[in-house]
């Protein structure tokens, strides 16, 4: 028995023993199901790997959206069914933390900014995942929390305005929500174009417009657009309710008009001799390029108005669902290198 023992032993000694290896933790916000802005959990979540194709960002801030809290509510399950646990975000500025084995334009420390896709999102934690086609160098001109702030609403301006409407230098913009995430962007970029532009916000948001470049701000609690604005190239609605529906008959013969809220009515369209589109954005890298020339050129700068801990998630939220948010709300996730 002794003899069997010594060569089990012998056996357990020379058999490697593979341990089971601790992935790798962050900090983020996590949901585990739809519902107000108490479901966004501050927790510890598993840190993702990048593939081939994928790059690693160690977050430096996380930008927030309308459509984060709508995602988060259960509104957009059709598009990205019951996937949980879920971290939403699709706005980061980061430092790069690794790079897959086919990345060639970026490298381990690039300062980088990302539009983080739909589907994956993600952007809500100490680091995210983006593609090549999602990200590009960050603006030198501005901090983390600033870049943060640019790239889903800036993104959605452009493509309304210059891939949608292909404005021009001289035409005349009307852009509903100007003091909002994409309207105050949608303003500087139609401005850099060389166009005229009319924007509407609330009382306390007219100084902003005109500091942002509009040529003819309209306080739409006290001013119907429609009584004061007629002829206009291009009308962007980036507010709800019955804007785009008082907004056919301001439009001159072949103008369009281009929604992020909803699809015009083609037989208003018809009516009115114009065009229309309704506009979903999407990641493209080529956008953020452009957008960081302005930003560093000074014709285009993110408004932030407030800065809140990664951790206090859900007070953003909050404030998005008053539809009244200046700018935008940033969410600070770590302290920039130096």
């Amino acid at each position: 028995m002794k003899g069997k023992t010594a060569i089990v032993l012998a056996m357990l000694i020379a058999t490697p023993v593979f341990a089971q290896t601790t992935p790798a933790m962050m900090k983020a916000i996590v949901i585990h199901s739809f519902g107000g802005p108490e479901v966004l959990q501050y927790e510890d979540a598993p840190r993702p790997e990048p593939k081939e194709d994928e790059i690693l960002i160690r977050v430096m801030a996380a930008g927030v959206n309308p459509v984060d809290a709508a995602i988060r509510a259960g509104h957009m399950s059709r598009f990205l069914g019951d996937r949980f646990p879920l971290i939403p975000g699709m706005d980061v500025a980061g430092v790069v933390e690794k790079t897959g084995a086919k990345i060639t334009k970026f490298k381990k420390g690039d300062l980088v900014y990302a539009y983080l896709s739909f589907k994956e999102q993600g952007g809500y934690a100490e680091f995210a995942i983006a593609r090549e086609d999602e990200m590009a160098l960050k603006p030198k001109a501005i901090t983390f929390d600033g870049a943060a702030a640019v790239p889903l609403a800036a993104t959605t301006a452009w493509q309304a305005l210059i891939d949608t409407a292909k404005i021009e230098k001289g035409q005349t913009v009307l852009i509903h929500g100007g003091s909002g995430g994409v309207g105050h962007f949608a303003i500087q970029i139609a401005k850099a174009r060389g166009a005229k532009v009319i924007a509407t916000a609330s009382t306390p948001n007219q100084d902003l417009l005109k500091e942002l470049g509009a040529d003819q701000a309209i306080d739409y609690t006290t001013t119907k657009f429609e009584d004061v604005v007629k002829n206009v190239d291009v009308v962007l609605d980036a507010v709800r309710g019955d804007t785009l529906a008082r907004s056919y008959g301001v439009v001159k013969k072949g103008g369009i008009i281009v929604s992020i809220t909803g699809q015009p009515d083609q037989a208003e369209l018809d009516k009115h001799d114009i065009r229309g589109s309704s506009l979903m954005a999407h990641p493209d890298s080529k956008v953020l390029e452009e957008l960081a020339k302005l930003i560093e050129a000074k014709k285009v700068k993110p408004v932030v108005s407030q800065v809140l801990p990664l951790a206090e998630a859900a007070k953003a939220h909050e404030q998005i669902a008053t539809l009244h948010t200046r700018g935008k709300i940033v969410l600070k996730v770590a302290d920039a290198p130096k």
